[in-house]
């Protein structure tokens, strides 16, 4: 896999996130992704590199924002630059809240939407701990949600983007904070319903399961909407089996895969109570040889699976 940024062109690192980095083209209005093989759980950098994981999501977030031209969403993607490479268009992040307001243009939208469309994840937990009711979601009332069940109507919320640790948040505070009107914020939940409903049907005539997923949005220097960042991953959403859901199982192909390893071995469990307890977090272990093969055949299934085309 290639870890250097492309040649050809002056770039000097603009961000370096968990598994992206990314660089500021000179004199351009542009960035660069470079999708790199390491992999993050519960906000930690697992130490273990996934080989293929990052040329996997670039040619998968790839064939995504192409799949959204063709419905006439509007994104920041430009080009990919093979093997594991994106260009993109640059916007501001501003993280003074203070500054966004309905005038403000070229600007991250400093939120994460996340579309669910059946019970899984730590929507079944609220369930199980009685913080989120069934009938909030459009179940019947008396009625208790169970793993794998499909919600009624798809569950959209939103989360903070830019603060040390995420969290959830109202609609209100949500257009309150990153300088959305209401028709901007109907606009985003449009695009986001309109562009899962489309993934949803083009997967599962692959035979998987669209479970949920993240994306994230921009405004553009004349405040147009962008489609931004990456989506439709192993990272960002979740996937199911199609036909073992149909028997009931409930197969991972996504990056929740890894996160049941952790769980598994009970290193969630001692990090939990290490965050509640507001006590030294325990260092990460490295995923074992077996399973960091297994998980680099998942990431590369997956984009098969997605795209229909052979990864060598």
């Amino acid at each position: 896999m290639d870890d250097q940024p492309g040649s050809g062109e002056n770039k000097k690192l603009f961000k370096k996130g968990k598994v992206k980095e990314v660089y500021e083209i000179e004199g351009n209005n542009e960035l660069e992704f470079l999708f790199t093989d390491s992999i993050s759980v519960f906000d930690k950098i697992i130490p273990t590199q996934v080989p293929y994981k990052g040329e996997t999501l670039c040619r998968t977030s790839a064939y995504w924002f192409d799949f959204a031209k063709k419905l006439d969403i509007n994104s920041h993607y430009l080009e990919i630059v093979p093997p594991n490479r994106m260009k993109v268009k640059k916007v501001d992040i501003i993280r003074d809240y203070s500054k966004l307001t309905p005038q403000t243009t070229n600007y991250l939208i400093p939120l994460e939407f996340i579309c669910r469309h059946y019970v899984a994840g730590s929507l079944n937990d609220r369930f199980k701990k009685g913080k989120t009711s069934p009938e909030s979601v459009g179940f019947e009332k008396g009625y208790q949600p169970k793993y794998g069940d499909k919600l009624p109507e798809p569950m959209v919320e939103v989360t903070t983007k830019l603060e040390p640790v995420d969290r959830s948040i109202s609609i209100e505070e949500a257009k309150d904070i990153s300088g959305l009107t209401d028709e901007e914020f109907n606009e985003i939940k449009e695009v986001l319903l309109k562009l899962d409903e489309k993934i949803n049907s083009e997967v599962l005539s692959r035979g998987l399961i669209h479970v949920d997923g993240k994306k994230e949005f921009a405004f553009d220097p004349d405040r147009n909407l962008m489609l931004i960042d990456t989506f439709g991953t192993a990272d960002e959403d979740r996937f199911w089996d199609a036909e073992k859901y149909e028997n009931g199982e409930y197969v991972e192909i996504s990056k929740e895969f890894v996160r049941q390893y952790y769980r598994q071995i009970s290193y969630y469990d001692e990090l939990v109570d290490a965050r509640e307890k507001d006590q030294a977090e325990p260092d990460i272990p490295p995923l074992p040889e077996e399973v960091t093969q297994d998980v680099s055949k998942l990431y590369i299934g997956l984009f098969e699976k997605i795209t229909g085309e052979n990864f060598k």
